[in-house]
């Protein structure tokens, strides 16, 4: 298939901001996708989960169908919400740039280029009729901030099931057997607030969280501690997945000359896999409480994120063993390993679906960083990884 057809419509979907704050771009970028699926002949459901949101506004879930008379299907999993652009690029963020083998823009990697790979994959199976099973393809939003109005919806309200899942979110070079959960929380401090001009009638509490902020900052050598039994990928500095934590949000004061009442930071907690996410949260609290007792501060801890997101299939599942053979086929070597960022196959997991991650995106591709991009190769490269897939499909991969 034609680079320009995966380009043009890269370019297209780069064109329209879809950041999952404002969620202004949804519904057009749902609507691009929507034309383009029907263009090519297959059959699209539209789900909506606006009615679940506490701002209403629309978060179009598009369901893509190849039906080829199989008894099984394969699901392929894709976002088209995307971080905000920030700051400091040399590419306009949301027009793509061609420069040799890199495709740049806002999202290029994660995951509009997922998406295009996956319908370009759809389209040759479609024209080929050599599909030997059916595929579901999944674009859905709100990935970016947990996923439960997006794949979470389609999984768990409009009860969308398969075989198995593939979660386009991931590098090429890599079979992921699983995905570290992101455990969001955060630390308030409380003083008095007071006029600058009277600080001894204030208690400022920014001056009372450093003291916290430091040893909590600390926790991140102590989850450090924790490993994995499954393997990081490649480019990691470690053999296996290991814990981690850092302070990722500090907000205190409103003005210069009013001491602030209250310090807030936020944190970002990475659970292994296969570790227990309870405990994992449970240390961690225990760990706090040990430090705002030695420093005697008005403090408390709180955790924002409901759901356990991490996730692991046995590597020796036949789902592995396909997708690997698959991509072996198309890429050569390929490894085996865990990501150390999350995506949206605990949904999957938890309603017993086996799923991996594959994809585009290489940790070279400045995925939520300025000047973000694709190789363009690589866009390719996946859509015949998938195709090798499904025109492999046997009954034992179940």
């Amino acid at each position: 298939m034609s680079k320009n057809y995966e380009l043009e419509l890269l370019s297209k979907l780069v064109g329209i901001d879809t950041n999952a704050q404002t969620k202004t771009g949804y519904a057009a970028c749902s609507e691009v996708i929507r034309i383009e699926a029907e263009k090519l002949g297959f059959k699209v459901r539209v789900y909506d989960s606006a009615k679940l949101a506490p701002d209403k506004m629309s978060r179009p879930n598009l369901v893509i169908d190849l039906d080829v008379g199989a008894s099984e299907r394969i699901i392929l999993s894709t976002h088209y919400d995307v971080v905000l652009a920030g700051q400091g690029w040399s590419h306009e963020p949301f027009r793509l740039t061609i420069e040799e083998n890199r495709a740049y823009g806002r999202g290029a990697s994660d995951n509009k280029a997922g998406i295009v790979a996956a319908l370009s994959a759809l389209r040759e199976l479609k024209v080929k009729g050599n599909s030997r099973v059916n595929v579901s393809l999944l674009v859905s939003p709100d990935e970016e901030v947990g996923g439960e109005l997006g794949v979470g919806y389609l999984v768990e309200t409009v009860k969308i099931r398969g075989d198995g899942a593939i979660i386009l979110d991931s590098g090429p070079d890599v079979v992921s057997i699983g995905a570290s959960g992101a455990v969001w929380g955060k630390m308030i401090v409380r003083g008095l607030q007071g006029h600058a001009g009277y600080p001894h009638l204030a208690k400022n509490a920014i001056e009372l969280a450093l003291p916290l902020l430091n040893d909590l900052a600390k926790y991140a050598k102590i989850r450090e501690k924790v490993h994995s039994r499954l393997p990081a990928p490649p480019t990691a500095p470690k053999k296996k997945v290991w814990g981690r934590f850092s302070i990722t949000m500090l907000r205190a004061g409103e003005k210069e000359n009013v001491i602030p009442g209250e310090c807030e930071a936020r944190f970002d907690l990475r659970v292994c896999p296969d570790e227990d996410n309870e405990k994992a949260r449970r240390a961690l609290s225990d760990y706090f409480e040990k430090i705002r007792k030695k420093h005697k501060c008005d403090a408390q801890l709180e955790f924002t994120s409901k759901l356990a997101s991490n996730y692991y299939i046995d590597p020796k599942h036949p789902l592995v063993k396909a997708l690997s053979v698959a991509a072996r086929q198309v890429v050569g070597k390929v490894s085996i390993a865990a990501d150390l960022g999350g995506n949206d196959g605990h949904y999957f997991a938890r309603a017993g679906i086996p799923v991996v991650s594959y994809g585009p995106i290489r940790n070279d591709c400045n995925f939520h960083g300025k000047d973000e991009f694709v190789y363009i190769t690589d866009l390719d490269l996946v859509k015949k990884v998938l195709v090798q897939l499904c025109t492999n499909w046997t009954h034992s991969t179940k």
